[in-house]
């Protein structure tokens, strides 16, 4: 008897707490059964057509296969195989070779023709496959950085157009932020901060808090707040993400901030490969 058994898995972002006032792919021999998962991926499978490129063998993925296969949670597995993934998803199979093969085609279509992944591993033994396909986290380059902040500012304007619910509160639409360069040097320094030590929070090294990181970087407030974030590797996915969480949605929402700054530094040595800060800040009167 044969099955496919799918277990798929988002990265869960490490968000923090509302304040208030890549490395390359390993090398790895392509073996039969990936040489099966790309046919399928090629040619496409029940309604689903074809996609390209084909999935690249990655070491680390057959690592977090064997992993998996003994037993060990899927993060845990990743985790151990040093290999950063935005999403994940697992094809647990059983039965003869050909019917793995063939039945890669129904059961795991849906996965293995998805374009967002971008490499495979996989582990074979007497009791089965398994097979992961992962998309890499790929942060933004330092050199993007103004454009990153420019899309970030975009979306949180767009959030704020409208009304919405931040947890259990309502919020009614909200004026358009306008850019703090201020702000935004008191956000690169508390990414950095973070990237360094590996480490969210909204405390600096030094015992920093927001207000007086704002303050330092020659930004006099009457009103300051900042969310920060680690693991995304886009503008579209951290800011989401905040929105999803009640208090840093609050924080988005608020009409006391009239400005914002906002960074992030990857750190590829880091536990979470890339830390993200959102300053928000009202001027002194």
């Amino acid at each position: 008897m044969s099955r496919i058994l799918v277990n798929r898995f988002a990265t869960a972002a490490a968000l923090g707490l509302l304040c208030t006032g890549i490395s390359s792919p390993g090398a790895a021999e392509e073996t039969a059964l990936i040489r099966a998962v790309n046919t399928v991926r090629a040619q496409g499978c029940g309604r689903r057509d074809g996609v390209e490129p084909a999935l690249r063998h990655d070491g680390r993925l057959d690592e977090a296969a064997r992993n998996l296969a003994a037993g060990r949670r899927l993060k845990d597995a990743m985790q151990t195989a040093g290999y950063r993934a935005v999403q994940v998803a697992v094809l647990e199979a059983a039965g003869s070779p050909a019917a793995i093969e063939r039945n890669l085609a129904q059961g795991g279509c849906k996965d293995i023709t998805d374009p967002v992944y971008r490499d495979v591993g996989a582990n074979e033994s007497e009791r089965g496959a398994w097979i992961v396909l992962a998309a890499p986290l790929l942060p933004p380059a330092a050199g993007e950085s103004q454009a990153v902040g420019r899309r970030v500012l975009e979306l949180v304007n767009a959030a704020r157009s409208e009304k919405r619910r931040c947890g259990w509160k309502r919020y009614d639409a909200a004026p358009p932020l306008a850019p703090s360069a201020a702000l935004e040097r008191a956000a690169a320094a508390h990414a950095r901060d973070m990237a360094a030590r590996g480490v969210m929070s909204h405390s600096g090294s030094d015992g920093s808090t927001t207000g007086q990181r704002a303050t330092r970087a020659g930004y006099a407030w009457s009103f300051v707040g900042e969310n920060v974030a680690s693991g995304q590797a886009t503008p579209e996915l951290v800011v989401a993400e905040w929105i999803g969480s009640p208090h840093h949605c609050a924080n988005l929402m608020s009409a006391d901030f009239t400005e914002m700054g906002v960074a992030f530094a990857a750190d590829p040595k880091s536990p979470a490969g890339i830390y993200w800060a959102q300053v928000f800040g009202a001027p002194a009167r």
